[in-house]
């Protein structure tokens, strides 16, 4: 008989596998994730530099919008994966603002892959 301190007698609740639909929202989310962190770093570190100080408004112009677009695109890979996996208002919230402060987007990615996928 084994103890309740012996390891192999405590076995771990195994997380539930996503469904295929689910799977793809997450992979949705994760890309678009980055490309929203990459694209506000470089209307933070690059563009807006270009155009305050080296008053060249050229790739504001272009970054801006560009980043405006892909924000939007974040909020429905976003509300997609909340509706697939039933996160609450408040967590929907925390992950869509997460868009909008820098590096923030790749911290909130790699929490929530972690939450749905343990094993990554």
């Amino acid at each position: 008989m084994t103890s309740p301190a012996d390891p192999a007698s405590q076995t771990s609740t195994p997380t539930p596998a996503l469904s295929a639909a689910t799977r793809g929202a997450l992979t949705r989310y994760r890309v678009i994730a980055y490309i929203v962190g990459v694209m506000l770093l470089v209307l933070l570190f690059i563009a807006m530099p270009l155009k305050y100080l080296g008053d060249n408004p050229a790739a504001m112009n272009v970054v801006g919008p560009l980043h405006g677009f892909l924000y939007m695109v974040y909020l429905l890979a976003t509300f997609d994966l909340f509706r697939r996996v039933r996160w609450s208002f408040p967590r929907l919230l925390l992950v869509a603002l997460a868009g909008t402060i820098p590096f923030l987007s790749f911290y909130a990615e790699r929490k929530t892959t972690h939450e749905l996928l343990p094993s990554s």
